[in-house]
């Protein structure tokens, strides 16, 4: 079962240093997420191989042009391919007026089913559950309303234990029951308990997106003990008055957040176009939070 994110965009609001706008695509046991959507976005799957048309979910963390601009031309273009399957997106109430607009401009009818849910800044709300996953939103602090997500993976289903159910006349219809976590009863009539013929399932993974943000430790207990953690890292240190400015964080300041949380990875990105080297945000965090990885175009991290 997987568990995995790729980064297609790391830098911040301007296109350089070959680095392009937030994006990333999140597959969960095969169902395939997209979160924030930058200019480009649809370019860069093609480019790193994303099976970019089983995307069902779409999470925009906040209206900022290089977290959503590239969003309706990913939207026609699944249009243009007939696509049939719905589409799910989820981000703030005036995300929808902004895809109506453009849709009625161009005249756009959608092939495909598709439906928006407003996201909402107040607290940790539960916004997507499904059988591989839940998700949820919460606050983050930056110059518009804006949300970060967390994705949790649901428990794996118990496994039969091969060799301890052999000892057991136990009818193969029956094995659903046992994955399920219940007791059966076998040929004989006795009662065998799950836990006799199971063992228990792989522990959940879990991953949150902390997007534009100022440094902000109301957010830790949303993320508490995440498996990885992404948190953006716009400036450095020495460029801290211009984070306070912009309500961004620094290297330093989005590995406090992690030590805070007791996350076990943290993941920078969304770096400021004036770095050209970004092993310098890596070496800062370290100072604070030793398990440290740079979110670096096209790489895919396992959780």
């Amino acid at each position: 079962m997987s568990f995995e994110i790729t980064i297609l965009g790391s830098n911040s609001a301007l296109f350089n240093h070959g680095r392009h706008p937030t994006a990333q695509v999140v597959i969960i046991r095969n169902r395939h997420f997209l979160i924030d959507c930058g200019e480009g976005t649809q370019e860069r799957m093609r480019e790193h191989d994303v099976k970019w048309f089983k995307i069902e979910y779409i999470f925009i963390s906040h209206l900022h042009g290089d977290h959503y601009f590239g969003l309706i031309g990913l939207i026609t273009t699944f249009n243009l391919l007939k696509r049939t399957e719905k589409l799910t997106i989820f981000g703030p109430k005036e995300l929808k007026k902004i895809i109506d607009i453009q849709l009625k401009a161009s005249n756009t009818i959608l092939n495909f089913p598709f439906k928006f849910i407003a996201t909402k800044d107040d607290s940790k709300n539960l916004i997507l559950d499904i059988p591989e996953c839940t998700v949820y939103s919460f606050p983050l602090l930056h110059k518009v309303p804006t949300t970060g997500f967390l994705l949790v993976e649901k428990m794996e289903p118990r496994q039969l234990d091969l060799e301890k159910i052999k000892k057991y006349s136990i009818a193969k219809e029956d094995y659903k029951l046992l994955v399920q976590g219940q007791d059966v009863t076998d040929a004989n009539g006795k009662k065998i308990k799950n836990s006799a013929v199971t063992i228990k399932g792989r522990q959940p993974h879990s991953y949150a997106f902390c997007s534009d943000t100022a440094y902000h430790l109301p957010m830790v207990p949303f993320v508490k003990n995440v498996e990885l953690l992404y948190h953006e890292a716009t400036f450095l240190e020495q460029d801290i008055q211009r984070a306070n400015v912009t309500l961004h964080s620094t290297a330093k300041q989005a590995a406090l957040i992690a030590k805070k949380a007791k996350a076990k990875q943290l993941l920078l990105g969304h770096f400021s176009s004036r770095y050209m080297d970004l092993t310098v945000f890596e070496n800062e965090a370290k100072t604070v939070f030793e398990n440290v990885t740079l979110a670096l175009e096209g790489t895919t991290f396992k959780v």
